[in-house]
């Protein structure tokens, strides 16, 4: 029997001629396997977003129904306080996450990079953290920071009894407890990154730099940091996408409060979407998917539509 993918040999005379196969055959091996991934994609990511696009324009209450109400949910969503607080913790958790993880994580790399000694067990002690799940750690730092036993009290007890920090109970400073929070425990993978893009950096250009008197911290400044755009890039990825999802920090830490001073957009959805009202959860989550969309997407055209020469 003749494999249908393999390419066919044609016999003129005295002259072999290979006919290549059909652009649809090539690869079938590879096609198949990856038929499942395929199946997946269109089903589960592609099928449910626009699942839930379609009703997010419903009054859908528990469950999902057929009943379109056109934009009404989205206007409900742009008034709602509660979504307003979420979408402005964020953009706060946002900012100081993606700023001191790449500061920090950046020079512990640079630090790691002098090839001190015991790197391995420093090594080791900074990535632990991101081995615990967002919920131990929430409750962790729920209790360091709580001014009854915590910090504030471990510090007055030996003498300091005007020291206070009681951010976990302020509705003004809670959000920056989850922040110290997730850079605890994010910042490790951050530094892990950065050292594997330093380590890959050829050795003459620091032969070169130290040749011409470069001092190190320029060489970083305008050579190293530039070369190391794909770890960059790779890292605000992951701690991007960690920022937009958070949510098991929050509930273990938080719990969202007081109050509503430390709502997220992902407990927003969670909370309307398996409690009160689907309609209202696909909105919110609509809208986290396009406020993504819009920033991820002309990104997109740029590094990968450009034409490489």
């Amino acid at each position: 029997m003749t494999d249908t993918a393999q390419p066919a040999t044609i016999v003129t005379g005295e002259l072999l001629v290979t006919k290549p196969p059909l652009k649809l055959f090539r690869n079938l091996a590879s096609k198949i396997a990856a038929l499942p991934m395929i199946a997946t994609v269109l089903v589960i990511f592609i099928g449910c977003t626009v699942w839930s696009i379609i009703f997010s324009f419903t009054d859908s209450r528990v469950l999902p129904t057929a009943h379109f109400i056109g934009i009404g949910q989205y206007q409900r969503l742009m008034v709602s306080p509660r979504w307003i607080i979420s979408v402005k913790n964020m953009l706060i958790y946002g900012v100081f996450g993606l700023s001191f993880s790449f500061i920090i994580g950046f020079l512990l790399a640079v630090l790691m990079d002098q090839k001190i000694r015991f790197e391995n067990t420093f090594r080791t002690i900074f990535l632990y953290p991101f081995a615990l799940s967002f919920v131990i750690t929430g409750i962790v730092w729920a209790w360091i920071l709580n001014p009854a036993f915590g910090l504030q009290k471990s510090v007055r007890d030996l003498g300091w009894t005007s020291f206070s920090f009681d951010w976990i109970a302020n509705r003004k400073m809670v959000v920056y407890t989850l922040v110290i929070a997730g850079l605890w425990q994010g910042t490790g993978l951050v530094m892990a990154l950065m050292l594997a893009g330093l380590r890959g950096i050829d050795d003459e250009i620091w032969k070169a730099s130290r040749v011409d008197g470069i001092p190190k911290w320029r060489t970083y400044l305008f050579v190293v940091i530039p070369m190391m755009r794909p770890v960059f890039v790779t890292a605000l990825v992951i701690v991007a996408s960690g920022i937009v999802r958070i949510y098991d920090l929050v509930i273990a830490m938080t719990g969202g409060g007081p109050g509503l001073s430390s709502q997220f957009p992902a407990v927003y959805v969670y909370e309307f979407m398996f409690v009160s009202n689907l309609g209202q959860g696909l909105a919110a989550s609509s809208a986290m998917l396009v406020t993504v969309a819009i920033i991820v997407v002309p990104w997109a055209f740029y590094e990968f539509g450009k034409k490489r020469v």
